[in-house]
């Protein structure tokens, strides 16, 4: 994946993000999931008043994706923020990286994004290095 492919997949999170439903936290994430013969999947967080029905923007992408029928995967854009504040990195919580475990190898790549022009690229081994598995 180049440079070019990495900030379309950032600019689709930031399109996704503007989904998100987070009226408890505040707290708004968009995901962007790219297979690997280049489709994306985005997804976003959705929280419920009862909290734990809720769901994050890269397990929402990842349903999406996997509910069509698809298990491959490149990479991940995520980006996040509180209303009205300025993007910081969005690393995923640790159920989300279970989840990545479960369906990417460990050379997937995870983009987090601040804005269009800062991001981090991490590997999947690199967030998750003794991930669970049966």
């Amino acid at each position: 994946m180049d440079d070019r492919d990495r900030t379309e997949l950032v600019r689709q999170a930031f399109l996704a993000q503007q989904q998100a439903y987070a009226p408890y936290s505040e707290f708004l994430v968009g995901a962007a999931l790219l297979t690997e013969d280049g489709k994306i999947y985005q997804g976003c967080n959705i929280e419920n008043a009862a909290y734990s029905p809720g769901n994050c923007a890269e397990r929402t992408a990842f349903f999406k994706a996997v509910s069509e029928g698809r298990r491959d995967f490149t990479a991940i854009a995520i980006v996040g923020n509180k209303r009205g504040e300025a993007g910081d990195y969005c690393p995923p919580c640790g159920v989300c990286r279970q989840v990545m475990a479960e369906f990417c190898k460990a050379d997937f790549e995870i983009l987090l994004a601040k804005d269009m022009e800062n991001w981090k690229s991490y590997t999947l081994e690199q967030l998750l290095p003794e991930r669970f598995t049966l």
